[in-house]
């Protein structure tokens, strides 16, 4: 699997710097009026002392809500559809000798021309494209419609050349492969009216011969959440699939009604670029078990924006301009939210080597004998073909998929047979085959009677260590370190705002900490006026800002935290909590039920049993981290 080279990139460019140009035709009264009527939260003081729309846009501070020009707008609505662009058709991907063509379009020159996938371009209108970026090479392959462009290409070894005449060529949104006769592969750049039906299309037109699915939105940005969620449904089927909240705390559910189009599991991958409806679709299948999410953590757009236009508000918008404005908070299937800390893959590993564990993992079930396969139970089955994983282009791809299997999933090595398997680690394979492995664990946890959560948090980057490849469970945690084990976590940014506390320097190691845990709401001080960095951190106050961590991340616990319990009364379960940590003790130890009715605690401990006034430890902060991370479905094992 290498990386793609797609033509449209260069489309979306150009919709980035429309974004920017536009004028602003909207006042500032009317951008005030949109504003109070749509936006999610209470509107800055200094938004109504603007006297332009640009300024009260800009005091506001929400880079998702932006007015267009006319311009600016359409260029925004195509850039959820298909494209047209001029060219000759072909999606390339890099090679030795040029660039490989993985994709020839329908109804192009190229394919008029007889280029077939598979072919490699090794020259354009006499310029070698050997060890020349996609980026060159493509450009060298567009140009303005109704030129030629000559190309000198390999087939089964023999060189020939032809020369096209460039035309208008529609590039998809999203496009369907078939790999290795068994592998339907999407790759999909945005969410819009088409996508779909280009899901639709893809497996109606492969599922007889695909037994495994990936769908590629390391590059989609997101789009129309509507569309992201019904094409989920093509994989996860029928349901309430994901929920929005609007400023006032009103509901509202997107639910597809068709039942799946294909019942073949399917591998989702991710990258830091993948966002807001994009992780909708991710979040899906990870919360329906409907196949793995694979790569890097997603970018972590929880809200979604309505777009306002002369349609809906004639009386603002006349010339073709028009608006998006934040107006609400998007959670998936299980009620999780994804802002700041995106989604979570089941399998976290680099962009370099994201195509290729996910072609690792596609192998097909054995057919009669398991020698020479591997299987990793982590949801389904997945087999991973022996040979493929060790020789040379997918060694190090193979290694990093090692060191990013949870410690709950199960490995398997087979030996022979219909059934024949045995139980192995990611650490016996690396030894038995020479493998440049490197645990995500740490040294000394295996004493803690919270290993399984620790370790787990630290395969997925969620925690660090005090040193190398230590942990110290059992150490106690300040206040200021407690912060920065959340925010690490979550991924809060650090807004460079002033803090209220008397004795936090600035140029302190936990400043920065401090103020992306306190504009999230998380921590306070003392009446005093002080925050005490330095002091040990209680376990009711640890219990205190992932109580309220957990209120964000989950809608649940969210409105539980909103209502309390019946008659006010906390319970005598936490009554030893001081009175400004008892309810957080209560959400997390009382609040929720299973669905049998029984309770659920999330705390490490019944609450009775935990001393809230003493220190709290590393592993009782990773412990309950872990646990509202599970419960709440973000942490995917």
């Amino acid at each position: 699997m290498r990386n793609r080279f797609f033509v449209r990139l260069t489309t979306l460019a150009l919709a980035l710097c429309l974004l920017v140009s536009g004028a602003q035709a909207l006042t500032a009264q009317e951008a005030v009026e949109l504003l109070e009527k749509y936006y999610i939260d209470d509107l800055p003081a200094a938004v109504y002392e603007q006297d332009t729309a640009e300024g009260v846009l800009s005091a506001l501070g929400d880079p998702y809500t932006e007015h267009f020009d006319a311009a600016a707008y359409q260029t925004f609505l195509d850039s959820m559809r298909d494209q047209v662009l001029v060219g000759i058709g072909v999606v390339c991907e890099a090679h030795s000798q040029g660039v490989l063509l993985s994709q020839v379009m329908a109804d192009s020159p190229a394919e008029e021309a007889g280029l077939r996938a598979g072919d490699v371009i090794t020259a354009v209108d006499g310029h070698s494209a050997a060890g020349e970026a996609l980026e060159t090479v493509g450009a060298w392959l567009r140009g303005e419609e109704g030129t030629t462009v000559t190309v000198t290409f390999l087939r089964d070894g023999q060189a020939e050349t032809i020369t096209m005449t460039r035309r208008a060529v529609t590039v998809p949104a999203t496009s369907a492969s078939l790999l290795d006769g068994h592998i339907g592969w999407f790759e999909c750049t945005t969410f819009g009216e088409e996508t779909l039906g280009h899901f639709e299309d893809g497996v109606a037109e492969y599922d007889d011969a695909a037994d495994r699915w990936v769908v590629d939105l390391r590059s989609n940005g997101g789009g129309d959440v509507n569309a992201s969620v019904q094409t989920a449904g093509t994989f996860a089927g029928a349901g309430y699939l994901a929920y929005l909240r609007d400023g006032e705390g009103r509901y509202g559910v997107y639910v597809r009604e068709e039942p799946a189009s294909t019942l073949d599991p399917v591998v989702v991958l991710t990258g830091p670029y993948t966002a807001s409806a994009s992780e909708i679709f991710a979040s899906i299948i990870r919360d329906r078990r409907e196949g793995l999410v694979v790569g890097e953590r997603t970018y972590g757009k929880g809200v979604a924006q309505i777009l306002l236009d002369s349609e809906n508000e004639p009386d603002y918008f006349s010339d073709g301009d028009g608006m998006k404005i934040t107006a609400y908070r998007y959670f998936s299937y299980q009620g999780t939210a994804t802002d700041s800390i995106g989604v979570i893959p089941h399998l976290l590993i680099s962009g370099e080597n994201t195509p290729a564990v996910a072609w690792l993992l596609c192998a097909s079930n054995p057919a009669g004998d398991t020698a020479g396969l591997l299987r990793l139970d982590l949801g389904w089955r997945w087999y991973i073909d022996l040979d493929a994983a060790l020789s040379e282009p997918y060694r190090a791809a193979f290694t990093e998929l090692l060191e990013a299997i949870p410690p709950s999933a199960a490995l398997w090595r087979g030996t022979g047979g219909a059934d024949g398997w045995e139980a192995v680690t990611p650490e016996t394979l690396s030894a038995e085959y020479g493998l440049d492995y490197t645990s995500r664990g740490f040294s000394d946890t295996e004493s803690s009677d919270y290993a399984l959560a620790i370790d787990t948090l630290a395969t997925y980057g969620l925690v660090d260590g005090v040193g190398e490849e230590r942990f110290a469970p059992a150490s106690g945690l300040t206040r200021a370190q407690l912060c920065a084990l959340v925010v690490k976590a979550m991924r809060y940014e650090d807004d460079g705002a002033a803090l209220p506390f008397s004795d936090v320097a600035e140029g302190a190691w936990y400043t920065p900490y401090l103020r992306a845990a306190y504009a999230a709401g998380l921590i306070e001080g003392y009446a005093d006026g002080t925050f005490r960095p330095d002091a040990p951190v209680s376990r009711q106050e640890l219990i205190t800002v992932l109580g309220r961590l957990a209120a964000q991340l989950s809608m649940n616990l969210y409105q539980a935290a909103q209502s309390g319990p019946e008659g006010g009364d906390w319970g005598e379960a936490v009554s030893g909590f001081d009175d400004w940590a008892r309810p957080w003790a209560w959400l997390l130890s009382e609040s929720q039920t299973n669905l049998l009715g029984g309770g659920v605690n999330l705390l490490w401990a019944a609450p009775e049993d935990i001393a809230p006034q003493e220190t709290a430890a590393r592993e009782e902060a990773a412990a309950l981290l872990y646990s509202i991370l599970s419960y709440t479905g973000i942490l995917p094992v």
